[in-house]
């Protein structure tokens, strides 16, 4: 991974796969990816539900890395917001397998997770935004 970080004893450690503080490195620059939604390139929603539309996400967080030269290893962040707590279990086992293949070692961003009442179009169930350390 090219961020650094971790999880001080001082606090309890993370209830899921992330981690209290990450660091970026001299020589990069930080770029904001605004919230992806499980729409593919040409506006459809996957269809299936959570688990299907956070897959999608992931893949349009994926192109968006390699548009601007980096991978799932230069990420410093994500924020997710998923809409109603139903959908939350189905979210996270579909991340599961993302982070599986994204974070091999669990080698963990920071993360920040929220559950909403809704976003912003009512068959939305989940937004992933991403702060990404790119070399300079």
């Amino acid at each position: 991974m090219i961020v650094t970080g971790g999880n001080p004893e001082a606090l309890a450690p993370p209830i899921g796969p992330f981690r209290h503080y990450t660091v970026v490195p001299a020589g990069h620059r930080l770029v904001y990816l605004s919230g992806q939604v499980g729409q593919d390139r040409n506006g459809v929603l996957a269809p299936g539900g959570c688990a299907a539309q956070t897959a999608q996400t992931f893949r349009n967080l994926e192109l968006l890395l390699g548009e601007i030269g980096a991978t799932p290893a230069h990420v410093v962040k994500l924020f997710t917001i998923v809409a109603g707590s139903g959908n939350f279990r189905e979210f996270s086992r579909a991340r599961a397998e993302v982070f599986a293949r994204w974070y091999p070692d669990q080698d963990y961003p920071a993360h920040s997770a929220f559950v909403a009442a809704e976003l912003a179009a009512p068959d939305l169930l989940v937004e992933i935004e991403a702060v990404v350390a790119v070399p300079m």
